[in-house]
């Protein structure tokens, strides 16, 4: 296994460090470096400055419009992006969908759809998870029945990520009851302003409204909208989640959040406390063998080999990294993480309080949040399983 980076992949780091340092606005890196709220323009912006480069699309082949970059690069761009402090890309249209429309859908569909993702244009999301099947997602109730050239959708999904921002929407629906629940999925592509399509945000913990429900009430989609081929979809959605469990992961920015976790423990006193940095050092030692999982994998492909099956145990470690620095910068910043007004935040001086620090503000509502990661993208007790079965035999 050889970790070294090449000379060549290691210009192509200052490469991108120069271009993040010419082309991110310093406010906003601000506000991703003390985790401040981003608004919805705030995310599409910095899209569209990537999407200008060609760099949004930065996992894509060429032939789609991506600048075929290796394994490696793309992890270098991660890396670089993280410790400049940029707004993450909305996986869902670039990261997830991308992918399944290059594999799967007609030539058409992929001279429509890919120039609008490419660019940030266009702003995608989750059809998945609804009440009662989460994890399960073969369970999928909501129903696209035929009829002539268009499907007529009728059901509901739930905890859709920033739903409220969607332009369209990729959809696991049931077009047919019969044999394994599985075989008779489908993937569909939807425009969130058709008629009948309804958003309603679901306030969290933290206060913030990131998830949605979403109700279709007889919505019309074109047939053309339908990815592959009728019932067919649990393979399409199978390797999408392969993307989006690794996506998960986001090792790069846990690796960021540690010295933010640094930063703040020092800022607050508890630095000097040795059972605290005990619990710090333990956290760099995760997210430093979880970076080696990564290199490891990035090494695989580098050579030639497969690589390895391990999305499920990426995200894992993963999420539970999250969870950990969550939890701690929370406990660092003691009763100064806990103020939370709405009125505030919304007035853009949350923080600013006797004591406290713009930077301490979100604590809490990040350790709630947080709480999450653990579950989404199916539940660690799920990919626990996955692994062994994968892995172990």
């Amino acid at each position: 296994m050889d970790l070294a980076y090449t000379p060549e992949e290691l210009a192509f780091r200052e490469e991108v460090r120069a271009w993040l340092k010419d082309n991110l606005n310093p406010t906003l890196a601000d506000k991703v470096r003390n985790d401040l709220r981003l608004s919805r323009e705030d995310i599409q912006d910095w899209a569209k400055v990537l999407g200008k480069k060609g760099w949004l699309a930065s996992g894509w082949p060429k032939e789609f419009g991506g600048p075929g970059w290796t394994a490696v690069q793309k992890h270098l761009f991660a890396e670089e992006c993280a410790r400049a402090c940029t707004p993450a890309v909305v996986p869902f249209g670039p990261v997830m969908v991308a992918p399944v429309i290059m594999a799967y859908g007609t030539p058409e569909q992929q001279q429509r759809f890919l120039p609008g993702i490419a660019s940030g244009e266009v702003w995608w999301s989750q059809g998945y998870s609804e009440p009662g099947s989460g994890s399960d997602l073969a369970s999928v109730k909501t129903r696209a029945e035929r009829v002539g050239d268009h499907y007529i959708v009728n059901g509901q999904k739930t905890w859709t990520t920033l739903g409220q921002h969607g332009d369209w929407m990729f959809n696991l629906v049931r077009t047919s009851n019969e044999g394994k629940p599985q075989t008779g999925i489908s993937f569909l592509l939807l425009d969130m302003k058709s008629p009948g399509v309804t958003v309603r945000p679901i306030k969290l913990l933290d206060g913030e409204c990131e998830v949605n429900e979403v109700f279709f009430d007889n919505v019309k989609v074109p047939a053309d909208q339908l990815i592959g081929e009728e019932n067919k979809g649990w393979t399409y959605a199978k390797h999408l989640l392969a993307h989006e469990r690794t996506n998960i992961a986001d090792v790069n920015r846990s690796k960021r959040e540690l010295e933010r976790l640094k930063r703040i423990a020092k800022q607050e006193g508890v630095w000097e406390d040795s059972r605290f940095r005990d619990q710090i050092a333990l956290l760099e030692v995760d997210i430093i063998a979880l970076e080696m999982l990564v290199l490891r994998v990035l090494s695989a492909e580098k050579s030639g080999k497969n690589s390895l099956d391990i999305a499920g145990l990426l995200k894992i470690k993963g999420s539970e990294i999250q969870q950990r620095y969550a939890e701690l910068m929370m406990l660092a910043a003691g009763p100064y993480s806990l103020p939370f007004i709405e009125e505030a935040m919304e007035a853009g001086w949350q923080g600013h309080f006797p004591g406290g620090t713009v930077g301490n503000a979100p604590l809490a509502g990040s350790y709630f949040n947080m709480r999450k990661t653990t579950i989404y993208g199916g539940s660690n007790e799920v990919q626990r399983n996955i692994v062994a079965q994968t892995l172990l035999g």
